[in-house]
């Protein structure tokens, strides 16, 4: 699992990154693979999005500062 998380992790700061840079340049990382519509760029796409939704459900329990024990010390 520990890998998992870390191949999730990896892959949400890449989006998180192509989002900044697209915001200040206009220019987004899936034009070096051909742009959004090439096949390999929806791929990619699709992982981000798929490592997002993995993150939302296992962030919690796999960070240390948002576990169970430490939100029962911060109460």
């Amino acid at each position: 699992m520990k890998s998992l998380h870390i191949v999730a992790m990896t892959l949400v700061w890449i989006g998180a990154l192509n989002w900044g840079v697209w915001a200040l340049t206009g220019w987004e990382v899936g034009q070096i693979f051909g742009g959004m519509d090439a096949g390999i760029s929806k791929v990619i796409y699709v992982l981000v999005g798929l490592a997002a939704v993995y993150t939302i459900f296992d962030h919690k329990k796999s960070c240390r500062y948002c576990g169970k024990e430490q939100m029962g010390a911060m109460q």
